[in-house]
């Protein structure tokens, strides 16, 4: 057995509180000492202060936030960070440091141990990992992001896609969501495994691990695999973690190579989301920091953060160039209603990973909305950059001045939301990769749905418009989030438009559409709607209002694989629509590890194939949807 787990050296946050006095064991082991029933144990303060300044937007206030379950479901080191160095460190600042740590004690989950690894290791004779380059399959599928998988890659034919059984199922002890796709070699499967901070190499038809990396931080990307380069016999798999770093680790190993920071702008909570793309020696970052969470701070100075695309040397981590989506934020001269100092420009986050042209030497980007004013010709936008470079070579905005934070989310908007003079407030983020097809005549389309459900199709010469389709109203938990798929002829795009109470059935276009990728004329449609029956009400949050097709899809063999917010797993025939399988993946799960495991809402990257299975994270914990945790593994039945 060849296994790497990397001890992070920093203290734990409770580790340090309680060196420096400001907590006593006695507070970490209350819970043992509980007063009888017939004298109620007294609030605990970190309750007090999460009440009275984390509940308007956790309790149902801002629908990006997490829900007091999920919250819980996470570690101290995990809040901490998100208090002092992440995407909360704005609220974090409002707090003491005798408040902090309340709510963090208050918050947080017993850390789980190893255990559930140590129980689940592959055998000596199954714990090498063997790699080829033709057994390598990414996630996005080849570098063009088609999200469109052969039935080489995957393993799979569309003939055996109706007849999937689980095969295994993992469970994740501490973790409330899941977000990212792995990569698959040979029969290998590396997988972030989101809250647990570890990268596992697991064997794909067993589910057993072969290694685990601990990156000491809770994982956020995908992870991308690359090839040895000249005079080198490592295999590099590139992940980067919620602390915005970017870890290379030894693919056969799970050895740590080298770790550098994706962070920006000094100072600034600075996000990676988006999968690396590797193309030889190097490797492309993008960077999805933009200040959209911390808008909601009446007092924080909003806002600054803005996208970026990093290129580095895959052997040593090294940067070679930087690209920005605007200069760094500086003041405005404006003061918001509650006194506090306006920034910007900030925001246009690339969330999506970047598309390789190798034709043309351009990298194709995505871009989100801006988060304070002045509106720059970034957000929104499709932007084609050189490679050897990163010098923009052109730029098409879909949607001009939309200008939008957290703080627009509530019934009356913050200070810090723009006035509806200055801005279109209408969140419309292009959240995933834009997709380079080559149709049979030789002629090319770049491809991207945005979350205003508009599906666009580029010239990838100069970025001018063939042809553009809309779907729904759009929003922010609407449109296209993550992503596309195509088949070569048609283009498949997911809409989550929810179903809130002012809508009719008839108004909401939640469900999957086929597009003709030459000229984008309708082809079919799956309208989405919700399944609440047989205990599925209790199971799922806001089961008749959340149906909608968030996460990104997939092609397995001209088979599109899609998954619903509600748990359900659904695969189309990719000419006629036609459902060839369907599963419900939000329950309880027997694991291969013994954890307790259940699955939940499906979003963000959670579906992947490779090694003749289908891979499913069920469980999400942001917009207020099902939390879960378990990765599922489908594999076609054996009679």
């Amino acid at each position: 057995m060849r296994a790497f787990f990397r001890i992070h050296p920093r203290p734990s946050f409770l580790f340090l509180l309680l060196t420096h006095g400001l907590l006593s064991t006695g507070h970490l082991h209350a819970q043992q000492n509980l007063p009888s029933s017939a004298e109620p144990p007294p609030t605990h303060r970190g309750q007090l202060v999460y009440e009275a300044q984390c509940a308007v937007c956790h309790n149902g206030g801002d629908a990006r936030a997490l829900t007091l379950p999920a919250l819980q479901g996470m570690s101290a080191d995990a809040i901490s960070y998100a208090l002092t160095n992440g995407v909360m460190a704005a609220q974090g600042q409002a707090l003491s440091v005798q408040e902090r740590a309340a709510v963090i004690e208050y918050l947080a989950s017993t850390s789980a141990n190893d255990d559930w690894l140590a129980g689940n290791l592959c055998s000596p004779s199954n714990s090498q990992v063997e790699l080829s380059p033709a057994a390598i399959v990414p996630s996005g599928a080849d570098q063009q992001f088609s999200r469109n998988f052969s039935a080489a890659q995957s393993g799979l034919q569309m003939a055996d896609l109706p007849h999937l059984e689980l095969a295994w199922a993992l469970g994740l002890p501490g973790v409330s969501g899941l977000r990212s796709a792995p990569a698959v070699a040979g029969t290998t499967l590396f997988y972030p495994a989101g809250a647990t901070q570890k990268v596992l190499a697991l064997d794909s038809a067993t589910g057993c691990v072969k290694w685990a990396y601990d990156a000491g931080a809770t994982l956020r990307s995908s992870a991308t695999l690359g090839v040895p380069q000249e005079n080198s016999d490592i295999w590099p798999l590139i992940v980067t973690d919620e602390q915005a770093r970017v870890h290379a680790i030894n693919a056969e190993t799970g050895e740590g190579l080298w770790l550098v920071s994706g962070e920006v702008d000094e100072g600034v909570a600075t996000r990676l989301t988006a999968a690396p793309l590797l193309h030889e020696d190097r490797v492309i970052i993008a960077v999805s920091s933009s200040g959209v969470t911390t808008g909601a701070n009446p007092l924080h100075e909003c806002c600054h953060g803005r996208g970026a695309l990093i290129m580095l040397d895959v052997r040593t981590g090294d940067t070679l160039w930087r690209y920005y989506t605007m200069p760094p934020a500086e003041y405005t001269g404006a003061i918001n209603s509650a006194g506090a100092r306006m920034r910007g420009p900030s925001g246009a986050p690339i969330w999506g990973s970047p598309t390789l042209d190798t034709a043309r030497g351009f990298i194709y980007v995505t871009t989100g909305e801006n988060t304070s004013l002045p509106a720059t010709v970034t957000s929104n936008a499709i932007i084609a950059l050189d490679f050897e470079t990163g010098e923009q070579q052109w730029l098409f905005q879909a949607i001009a001045n939309d200008v939008w934070n957290t703080g627009c989310s509530g019934a009356v908007p913050g200070p810090n939301c723009p006035d509806p003079t200055e801005s279109i407030l209408k969140d419309w983020d292009f959240g995933s990769a834009a997709v380079l097809v080559t149709l049979p005549d030789g002629s090319e389309r770049l491809l991207a749905g945005q979350k205003s459900g508009h599906l666009w199709a580029l010239d990838p010469d100069d970025g001018s418009v063939i042809w553009q389709q809309r779907i729904g109203e759009g929003g922010v938990l609407g449109g296209n989030h993550w992503g596309i798929a195509v088949d070569g002829e048609s283009v498949f795009m997911p809409i989550n438009d929810p179903h809130f109470a002012s809508l009719t059935d008839d108004m909401i276009n939640a469900g999957v559409y086929a597009f003709d990728i030459i000229d984008g004329e309708p082809l079919w449609e799956y309208r989405a709607s919700p399944d609440c029956g047989n205990g599925r009400s209790e199971r799922i949050a806001s089961c008749h209002e959340k149906y909608g097709f968030s996460a990104m899809p997939l092609v397995i063999d001209g088979a599109l694989v899609a998954a619903n917010i509600d748990g359900r797993i659904f695969i189309f025939h990719g000419e006629t629509g036609a459902i060839l399988f369907e599963y419900d993946t939000a329950r309880e799960f027997d694991t291969i590890n013994g954890a307790q495991a259940r699955g939940g809402s499906i979003d963000s990257h959670s579906v992947a194939t490779g090694a003749g299975m289908l891979f499913v994270g069920s469980g999400y914990e942001r917009f207020r949807q099902q939390t879960g945790n378990v990765l599922l593994a489908f594999r076609v039945k054996v009679d």
